[in-house]
């Protein structure tokens, strides 16, 4: 899971919006968690900002 967050935007969080509202995802935040404890779905994220997290989280891992 990618927490999400108002604030600055770094370039290891990419900005995006979610039902309207502008928000970041905050990447060096990540964290995983039990499927069962999710209750609702609050949006997707557009294949832009998608494809910028990956990238970020490559360079994270990257050796």
């Amino acid at each position: 899971m990618v927490p999400l967050t108002t604030g600055r935007t770094y370039p290891f969080r990419p900005a995006t919006r979610v039902r309207g509202k502008a928000r970041v995802a905050a990447v060096d935040q990540i964290r995983t968690l039990d499927k069962s404890r999710l209750t609702r779905r609050v949006g997707a994220l557009d294949p832009a900002t998608g494809a910028a997290v990956l990238q970020v989280l490559g360079e994270m891992f990257a050796p």
